[in-house]
């Protein structure tokens, strides 16, 4: 953090810098989403976004705040969420759609056994029958290809899902747990300032019946406590719904949930290392995510395309039937292969129609991916600009509180030897409790900008994760 305060980020990026990524032939029906990669870290090197933040592995991040409850909350949120549960049985349905469609190379047909008696008059009233039917679709012009690489980019796609909603779990648990802990402090600190005035209004009372003090000084310090006293409600509140947050994100009610008080992980010296800024970046899911839905709809486009293309087929038939008898005695053997050629020449105009209108779908898709690199690339500069002002807004707030504290000290030394009036004490009193306010809020501010930043700077642990927990 001491390079990130001594450094402004200073990055130059353009929309056109976004657009060097070349456009994939549509003759292709996967698109290269390793090349695609490469050309995203090659684009943010050039930006070199977070240069600053390079260290350690930022596997595990939350680790280092060293605090078991957070620690069991992230293992109970990752199991038990059912967000999480439901796209990881939605990712389950899309590898086997996927497993169907490559089934589609191989030979469809059944088995068909039957047995016939008839009263009826007839030249044969009794027959049996068994046969094979067999079709095989010949990809001889990529479709089912096509199909199959679009079956493929949408599960990789919901793969991506599952990593978002990870991060996702994984950062809202430890917003929600520094929350509730900063929360705490806030309380405890109201309290003591509570006591403090309650303290000050009977000895207030005591002088104002000797006639030393007078009624204002008492009602000024009386209306200070109730102002005290109105943000309790305020705090509960805020504390309840981390907690209902957190219940939320680990599959709990909020009163099954309880936390103890471990004001001390605001203290904690916890800084944010990447390992790898730029594939930090280049790695994150929304940007496969995209990138997958972009090859998708590639692939269904060339699907499209290959539609105005004949159909070539085998039939195949093989069965034996049994005359005048229901069991397979005395069998005459049948068989047959007929290759197909089906062209649906009269629905070319409905056939054209589709396939444009999955061209502009195509586009559309290689249009947000683009979108989704731009954003994630501002994203990841404005939780570093976001990173850069909390912290220095946090000193500023700690040295504010260091100078109110003595001036109240000072203050209070003043007022036993009489040198001011009740009333300077007072506003002694009001600039340190503010100023102490201000300097937790901003602690936990900060805290959350680093949390925030490496929810932005996702795709190495995102992906680490991913592994783990399979």
């Amino acid at each position: 953090m001491t390079k990130l305060m001594q450094k402004k980020f200073k990055t130059s990026f353009t929309a056109s810098a976004l657009l060097v990524v070349a456009l994939l032939s549509s003759c292709a029906s996967k698109i290269d989403t390793v090349s695609e990669q490469n050309l995203v870290s090659e684009l943010i090197s050039k930006v070199n976004i977070a240069g600053e933040l390079t260290g350690a592995d930022e596997k595990n991040w939350w680790k280092s705040l060293e605090s078991t409850q957070l620690n069991q909350l992230v293992t109970d949120a990752l199991a038990n969420n059912y967000d999480l549960k439901t796209s990881q049985l939605t990712l389950k349905s899309a590898l086997a759609r996927l497993g169907e469609q490559k089934a589609q190379y191989l030979p469809q047909g059944g088995v068909d056994i039957a047995t016939t008696r008839s009263d009826v008059v007839a030249t044969y009233d009794r027959q049996s029958s068994a046969s094979l039917a067999l079709n095989w679709q010949l990809d001889l012009f990529g479709r089912v290809t096509a199909l199959i690489d679009a079956a493929n980019a949408s599960a990789m796609s919901q793969a991506q899902q599952v990593r978002l909603l990870q991060i996702e779990i994984v950062s809202s648990v430890v917003k929600g747990f520094v929350s509730y802990q900063g929360n705490v402090q806030k309380q405890n600190i109201i309290s003591m300032q509570i006591e403090a005035l309650r303290q000050g209004i009977d000895v207030l009372q005591a002088r104002v019946e000797e006639g030393v003090a007078n009624d204002l000084d008492l009602n000024r310090t009386m209306a200070q406590l109730r102002q005290q006293q109105a943000l309790i409600p305020a705090i509960e509140y805020a504390k309840y719904r981390d907690l209902s947050t957190l219940a939320v994100l680990t599959g709990r009610l909020a009163q099954n949930i309880a936390l103890t008080n471990e004001q001390n992980i605001l203290a904690h010296n916890f800084n944010v290392t990447l390992s790898d800024p730029n594939n930090a970046i280049a790695l994150r899911p929304d940007i496969s995510r995209a990138l997958y839905d972009f090859s998708q709809a590639n692939s269904l486009s060339v699907s499209a395309s290959k539609a105005l293309l004949p159909d070539i087929s085998l039939s195949g038939f093989a069965g034996v039937l049994s005359i005048n008898s229901t069991g397979f005695n005395d069998t005459q053997q049948q068989w047959q292969v007929a290759p197909q050629l089906q062209w649906s020449i009269l629905s070319y105009p409905a056939l054209l129609a589709q396939r444009d209108a999955q061209q502009f779908l195509s586009e559309a898709a290689y249009s947000d991916y683009q979108q989704v690199v731009l954003k994630a690339i501002s994203e990841s500069e404005l939780s570093l600009q976001l990173l850069l002002n909390q912290a220095q807004q946090k000193s500023f707030a700690d040295q504010r509180y260091h100078f109110a504290s003595n001036a109240f000290l000072q203050a209070e030394a003043m007022y036993q030897e009489g040198q001011i009036p009740y009333l300077e004490l007072l506003d002694a009193r009001q600039d340190v409790l503010i100023a102490q306010e201000n300097a937790v809020d901003l602690t936990i501010s900060s805290m959350l900008a680093k949390v925030n930043a490496y929810q932005s700077f996702n795709g190495q642990w995102s992906y680490m994760l991913s592994t783990t927990t399979k």
